[in-house]
């Protein structure tokens, strides 16, 4: 048990020197490159934040561990929502870009209700299971995804570098390097504390379901909260919104799809509460953007966030108990 928090304290470091690494990394290629920083954030960030979910439910999967697959992605996707972007509204309001209000926040809601029309079999391909033929559809989904994400980059006004080409190539080399060194150790890290979580976790004798509903899902999630936090420090409100998002998405689309074409999932009814519950969140952060007139997310709806998600994780444990 000893060794177990060690490790899981080692992990957190990891995750957060990582989570700093690949922000700052990050940031730097998208001006160097003339890409925003909402489309680094919503594509390699995104991805690389999500890579400790990937790996997580490519295990779990290859193991028919079901309720640790779905908990774990729609878990984190509601930790990211409620508890990621409600810290990162208190540390800063955020700013949020147009084409992130009426695009990628209803992108997002897109893909839990379509998750939910496919998990509760309305259009009952697999006969009780999320099979391979949704996780197509959900890989199709995320193709497009990232087809739009090319589009955006198209229709964006380049950025102006002052930049010298030598000097591009001398620091392109050390960017590479780092943003290798954050992915590396956020994938590292998310393993460390989700192991080593569900060690103790077990020993405490807690069932599979709620261990991918809290546990895992806390623990995988900690790349979006370091990194998240990090750019929120930073001033970043582009990385910050953008990752939180863009892992949403991705946790639904390719994480869920690659789950189901490796081994169709049996879905437990269970988890349509949470999956309601994401798609009320999404809507609330949606209609947060109208509030003030001016598409910031305001501590006071950050605070709400926070508390709702407290709320509900101490009704799930006291079910349970």
């Amino acid at each position: 048990m000893f060794l177990a928090i060690f490790l899981l304290i080692i992990g957190l470091v990891l995750l957060v020197k990582g989570a700093d690494w690949l922000v700052e990394n990050a940031s730097a290629l998208a001006k160097k490159y003339n890409v925003s920083d909402l489309v680094i954030g919503l594509t390699i960030v995104a991805f690389g934040t999500s890579a400790p979910e990937l790996v997580v439910n490519i295990i779990a999967s290859l193991q028919k561990n079901q309720d640790i697959i779905l908990g774990n992605v729609i878990g984190s996707n509601n930790f990211n929502l409620f508890i990621i972007l409600g810290i990162t509204g208190l540390i800063s309001p955020i700013i949020v870009q147009k084409s992130t209000v009426w695009k990628e926040i209803p992108f997002s809601f897109f893909a839990a209700l379509l998750l939910f029309i496919l998990a509760n079999h309305l259009f009952d391909f697999n006969g009780g299971n999320l099979g391979r033929v949704d996780g197509i559809i959900l890989f199709i989904m995320f193709l497009s995804f990232l087809y739009f994400i090319f589009k955006q980059m198209k229709n964006e006004a380049p950025i102006e570098s002052t930049i010298t080409e030598n000097s591009i190539d001398k620091k392109i080399s050390l960017i590479v390097v780092f943003l290798i060194l954050g992915l590396s150790s956020l994938i590292l890290g998310g393993k460390l504390v989700v192991d080593n979580a569900v060690i103790i976790a077990t020993n405490l004798g807690i069932n599979e379901k709620l261990i991918g509903l809290t546990i895992v899902a806390a623990g995988t999630s900690l790349p979006e909260l370091a990194t998240s936090v990090v750019a929120a420090l930073k001033k970043n409100n582009d990385i910050a919104m953008g990752n939180i998002i863009g892992s949403n998405i991705f946790n639904i689309f390719l994480i869920l799809s690659i789950s189901s074409i490796i081994n169709p999932i049996g879905y437990n009814t269970a988890f349509n509460t949470d999956l309601v519950i994401l798609m009320i969140g999404t809507i609330f952060v949606f209609i947060a953007m109208f509030t003030s007139g001016k598409r910031i997310l305001d501590r006071w709806e950050a605070m709400v966030l926070l508390v709702s998600y407290v709320a509900y994780m101490v009704y799930l444990v006291a079910k349970e108990m």
